[in-house]
């Protein structure tokens, strides 16, 4: 079953969406990419992980912009919160889908915790495919000179040998769950901040008093 979400295809779905010219914004023309079987709604749920990555990585280059209004910046500032929530969100559904579907696999009782679970390990294939795909369009601009597009051209195959490395360790932590040699958790990340019940600033303005500092 867990063939289905091998690096190779998780990888190839990533850079497929980044190929789109309506990707992020039109969330049903990347669906028809999605693979369907076993683990559709893990492989849903790489989707909605990787839209948010990448809205987060548009919204971070407006919020650097100059030349806006403050109340321009402020809206990127909370759209990069709520993308950030999402896209963590996402990657516990990832992990929440395989474990569902591997729950009643044998496993040794030594079996090998990974500190990293899969869902973060597609995550960070997620940013790594949005670093080279646009360190890639700075490999092809003709408003710079030929040294900058030679130093991003050697930066690109940095990231992709990192994203190859990082690949194959997910990989091995897929063929470990399915040897039961290995094994992974959810790790929550209960983000405080984004919890107006423990944001204790929120928490001061709810009930009419002074803010008070965040911890």
């Amino acid at each position: 079953m867990l063939h289905t979400v091998r690096s190779a295809a998780i990888v190839a779905f990533h850079d497929a969406c980044l190929a789109r010219a309506d990707w992020p914004s039109d969330e049903a023309a990347a669906r028809a990419l999605l693979p369907t079987g076993p683990l559709a709604d893990a492989w849903g749920w790489v989707l909605v992980n990787h839209k948010f990555n990448c809205s987060l990585w548009n919204e971070e280059d407006l919020a650097r912009r100059t030349q806006a209004a403050d109340a321009e910046i402020a809206a990127n500032k909370r759209n990069i919160d709520r993308f950030n929530q999402a896209r963590n969100d996402a990657m516990e559904r990832i992990d929440d889908a395989l474990l569902r579907a591997t729950a009643d696999w044998p496993r040794a009782a030594e079996a090998r915790l990974s500190s990293e679970t899969a869902g973060a390990m597609i995550d960070r294939m997620s940013i790594l495919s949005l670093k080279i795909h646009h360190m890639g369009l700075q490999t092809i601009r003709t408003d710079v000179d030929e040294a900058h597009r030679e130093t991003t051209r050697g930066k690109q195959a940095q990231l992709r040998l990192q994203r190859e490395d990082l690949a194959s360790c997910y990989d091995r932590l897929l063929d470990e769950v399915a040897a039961g040699s290995g094994r992974f958790k959810i790790y929550r990340q209960f983000k405080m901040y984004n919890d107006p019940t423990m944001n204790p600033v929120l928490v001061a303005e709810r009930q009419g008093r002074p803010g008070a500092a965040g911890g």
